[in-house]
């Protein structure tokens, strides 16, 4: 399978790299000409779904394309110029120029880079006004930079790293110089495109297992799940199921006792389920079939895998009262989410066997031990009362207590102080997490 990767750039350079890419017979490189980096717009809109991966010729338009929402950094990447580029355009420029050059403007090329050339190459006499950038940066501030250095006599050529700023200024008579990307520095990015590209292919044809579990709240009579219109109510529930099944292209199975699967790929899920439009399956469920359903997933790079991690899933499910969705990948990391805008993920694997015997001593799990760990991170706080760990975990305030002492025996928590309440009542305990 060939990877398609629509590499971005004005003619010359996009050629270039089509020319390199000849090496790497995994990827299917689809050029995309322009003349000014702001056309990106309407090319990626255009033809995002011909394309696995962005590849672009320059950092400017690059960050254009990001800040504007087109791409994301883990599906996109562009040529980065080394210092190294910058030898050959001086070069050129004192070649062409007739003279030895004293003065020069350049862009884009990192300050750092630059000096390093200098003192490597033992060129520190020439003095270089540099405008370097980590993000993206309008072309009209670009080109003012070299025409005002030019005008100004601060320097006696512009050397750029953008073609429309090259343009511009040979319009103007201004000498200039364009660097550009070598073959290696290509070659480097195509290596890094290819691993990443394969990584993310692979990620995506993992097995992953869409699992559904009724909840009944306990004024339903067990003796309604055999009536008319409890039937009703299930094959309505199907009915739904079913169109998300034809959404992810996969396959619907019946596990029994108000469970199902649905059987597809972790990238179909993730192309077209996320935590909202889960939440929203939670509450068409709710509405349509009058069911409470919590959802579990699990993925794994087999069947056996991802069976095993969404039922691992439906374990940590069961530990809430509400709809929920929980989610546990091949690391077996799991992520909760009570609702779209409040999602945690923790690791169980961190704690060793020997933590594990004390937990169990302690009558605590490393899953709630995980979690509040998790939580500490997610909401930036390390200082917490018994009714706020309460208000965490979704327990009693009873409960959170005999956690935090139990933690503080194991040397995991330790009280720093108390929080007076307003008017009357005892004071609170302040515990330290010291995870």
């Amino acid at each position: 399978m060939k990877f398609r990767v629509g590499v971005i750039g004005p003619k010359d350079a996009v050629n270039l790299i089509l020319k390199v890419a000849t090496q790497f017979n995994q990827l299917k490189p689809i050029p995309f000409y322009y003349k000014t980096f702001e056309q990106t717009e309407v090319i990626i809109k255009e033809n995002n779904h011909l394309v696995d991966y962005w590849f672009f010729s320059g950092q400017n338009p690059y960050h254009f394309a990001l800040e504007n929402d087109l791409i994301t950094s883990n599906n996109s990447s562009y040529v980065t110029l080394h210092g190294s580029r910058l030898l050959g355009a001086l070069l050129e420029a004192q070649v062409h120029g007739g003279h030895i050059l004293k003065q020069i403007s350049l862009d884009t090329v990192p300050d750092e880079e630059v000096l390093a050339v200098q003192k490597m190459f033992n060129i520190e006499s020439l003095t270089i006004s540099t405008k370097s950038y980590k993000s993206y940066l309008p072309i009209e501030e670009i080109l003012d930079f070299h025409i005002t250095l030019y005008e100004s006599g601060k320097t006696e050529a512009c050397i750029t790293c953008v073609q429309s700023v090259y343009d511009k200024l040979k319009e103007k008579g201004i000498p200039c110089f364009r660097v550009m990307a070598s073959i290696p520095e290509i070659q480097t990015e195509l290596r890094y495109i290819r691993e990443r590209v394969q990584s993310t292919w692979y990620r995506k044809s993992q097995f992953a297992i869409l699992g559904i579990e009724v909840f009944h709240s306990t004024n339903i009579m067990e003796t309604q799940n055999f009536s008319y219109e409890s039937q009703q109510r299930d094959l309505e529930l199907k009915r739904i199921l079913l169109q998300y099944v034809e959404l992810v292209s996969g396959s619907l199975m019946e596990i029994g006792n108000g469970t199902f699967f649905i059987y597809t790929t972790r990238g179909e899920i993730e192309l077209h389920l996320n935590y909202e439009t889960l939440f929203e399956l939670i509450e068409k469920a709710k509405i349509e079939s009058k069911h409470n359903i919590r959802v579990g997933i699990g993925y794994g790079f087999t069947a056996f895998d991802a069976e095993s991690h969404v039922r691992l899933a439906f374990r940590h499910v069961c530990n809430h009262e509400g709809p929920v969705i929980v989610s546990v990948n091949e690391e077996k990391e799991v992520t909760e989410s009570i609702r779209p805008d409040h999602v945690i993920s923790f690791q169980q694997r961190k704690w060793g066997d020997d933590w594990k015997i004390k937990f169990k001593s302690a009558n605590l799990s490393v899953t709630t031990v995980s979690k509040i760990e998790s939580l500490s991170n997610h909401y930036g706080k390390t200082i917490v009362t018994a009714q706020e760990l309460s208000q965490w975990l979704k327990r009693t305030e009873r409960n959170a207590r005999r956690i935090l002492t139990e933690l503080e025996c194991l040397g995991l928590v330790k009280v720093t102080g108390e929080e007076q309440l307003e008017g009357k009542g005892r004071p609170r305990k302040l515990y330290k997490l010291l995870f």
